[in-house]
């Protein structure tokens, strides 16, 4: 099967390849697109990673991740990100005609001893408040990843896209919008209603599809499975994406212990074949 044309292949589903063998097992198999992680591309350097991106055709559709910024060193953290800014910037312009430059925010969940959620969620107000302006002056958009509530406490104070809306929405369309993965909310009640909000406030600047299975792993983290393999309806929720405006890359982005330990050159071509027979059909 031929990948989609706006398929992209996220790095963290064959997390075991190393950038060059990540950009390889893309084209191999034809998918257009490739979204990155800091660490991979750290481990060679900002400036070959850009090489290699550029030699490769491919686009880049996101840099993941900022954010967490929930801990009480609010120096080091914005530090962090704004480095991650200059990072997504740069990829972003190596990256093959059509590249988006986005930089995923994960939140963070609460400090160690800490029970104040609020607090936490107004620390990322201010962060998001701060970094919007080095965003604009990079050219980034400044993506916030809603997590799943099961990850509140250690990974994402923002669990719903509502949540996520409310916090975007105070600041400039073109600085800060909003990342709709299926894995973290495809169970929302409010999920067709606040696509719709995002798309007529034009907030929706990344899409990744992961499903999700059960039993869960002992690691939740990983609770995630190939388009198809779960309980997700991601024809449906691509639709609605579909229909809010979203015309960028849709990144397949699994965390699942399997597909790590299997060949990512097969991993890839099963991604391949499965997006395209339940999300791709949608458009």
């Amino acid at each position: 099967m031929t990948a989609h044309p706006r398929m992209s292949l996220n790095q963290a589903t064959i997390r075991h390849a190393d950038l060059a063998a990540a950009l390889r097992v893309a084209q191999r198999a034809g998918i257009p697109a490739i979204g990155l992680w800091r660490e991979p591309v750290a481990e060679v350097g900002l400036s070959k990673a850009t090489a290699m991106l550029a030699d490769s055709g491919l686009r880049f559709s996101s840099l993941c991740r900022g954010g967490f910024v929930t801990g009480h060193d609010r120096a080091a953290a914005l530090e962090e990100n704004r480095r991650a800014i200059e990072e997504t910037a740069a990829l972003a312009d190596a990256g093959a005609a059509g590249s988006a430059p986005v930089l995923v925010l994960v939140a963070g969940g609460l400090p160690e001893g800490d029970r104040d959620l609020a607090g936490a969620r107004n620390r990322v107000r201010d962060a998001v408040g701060v970094l919007a302006d080095d965003a604009a002056a990079a050219g980034v958009a400044l993506a916030i990843e809603p997590m799943h509530p099961m990850y509140a406490a250690d990974r994402g104070v923002i669990s719903t896209l509502a949540q996520a809306l409310d916090l975007a929405e105070q600041f400039p369309s073109d600085r800060v919008g909003v990342v709709v993965d299926t894995f973290h909310v495809w169970w929302d009640p409010c999920l067709a209603e606040q696509v719709r909000r995002a798309g007529t406030t034009g907030r929706i600047v990344s899409y990744q599809v992961g499903d999700w299975v059960t039993p869960l792993p002992s690691d939740a983290l990983l609770a995630r499975g190939l388009p198809g393999a779960g309980h997700a309806d991601l024809a449906a929720i691509s639709g609605l994406v579909e229909e809010a405006g979203y015309r960028g890359d849709v990144e397949v982005e699994i965390f699942n212990e399997d597909l790590w330990q299997d060949d990512p050159e097969r991993v890839a071509q099963r991604v391949v074949e499965s997006f395209g027979h339940v999300v791709g059909a949608t458009g």
